[in-house]
């Protein structure tokens, strides 16, 4: 795993660099191929191999996932339309009951990590209505489409490796399923984030974000490396309200979590 890390670190850095950047992006699909036969190159330096290479291969211009991209009405919600949209109070009472049914579970979460199971069931009840539905876009396809995008490729270059490296690991196949921005497993990580923060909690040797347990695991990882502070307070103003941020960029998703969470503890 460290190796990885340090694949990730490398890559990051590499992106930075000129002759990274050889590859044009593109605001069409018309460039796609050609941007993949370069960036093929960025990701071999990046250390993808054989299997992950085919992938890039045989990525699909996602032209769904540029129209998501193009949309994004969260960020123009009001706070009560957001919360009322993703059906806030269904997820507090379903979450509720997903708590009591299995308390030890978020129990040794909270322990290994500091982070309470409302922060954590809050997230898997947004993101996939606590994995009812996971995406319907390929991953490597999506992410590699807006690796390419001109918009923000920069940030998403990272990702695209991280993906391309899940797939030589065989953590998810050309094939696999996510969210429209290339988001995968119950609470929706990208794949550079699924590759840094990943935790094998269920013990089989391998890191599945499509298994509740590694996923939900895999969350307070991440939110723990962002800081989490164990036993402070997550809503606005608080402590981990800022580690909450790094989650999602909408302000209503952020502020959504606080309430939901707090909610679902209560």
């Amino acid at each position: 795993m460290r190796r990885l890390f340090q694949v990730l670190a490398l890559t990051t850095t590499m992106l930075a660099t000129g002759p990274v950047l050889a590859a044009t992006c593109g605001n069409t699909g018309a460039g796609f191929e050609a941007w993949k036969r370069d960036f093929a190159g960025t990701a071999k330096k990046a250390g993808v191999k054989k299997r992950g290479l085919q992938a890039l291969a045989q990525a699909q211009y996602a032209t769904r996932t540029i129209a998501a991209d193009r949309n994004q009405k969260s960020f123009r919600y009001s706070l009560d339309k957001f919360m009322q949209v993703r059906g806030a109070n269904t997820i507090v009472a379903q979450g509720r009951k997903r708590k009591a049914r299995n308390p030890g579970f978020y129990a040794t979460l909270e322990k290994q990590y500091g982070v309470p199971a409302g922060v954590l069931i809050a997230i898997h009840g947004m993101e996939t209505a606590f994995g009812g539905f996971m995406g319907d876009s390929q991953v490597v396809s999506a992410i590699t489409t807006l690796a390419y995008d001109c918009r923000r490729s920069d940030f998403f270059k990272p990702h695209a490796i991280g993906a391309l490296i899940l797939v030589d690991q065989g953590s998810i196949t050309s094939a696999t399923l996510g969210a429209k921005h290339g988001e995968l497993g119950h609470t929706q990580f990208l794949p550079g984030n699924a590759l840094k923060y990943g935790v094998d909690a269920t013990g089989d040797g391998r890191v599945d974000f499509y298994n509740m347990t590694d996923a939900l695991a895999s969350t307070a990882n991440f939110l723990r490396a962002k800081g989490w502070k164990r036993g402070k307070g997550y809503q606005p103003g608080e402590p981990n309200f800022a580690v909450i941020k790094q989650w999602n960029a909408a302000t209503v998703y952020q502020q959504a979590i606080a309430i939901m969470g707090a909610r679902i503890d209560g």
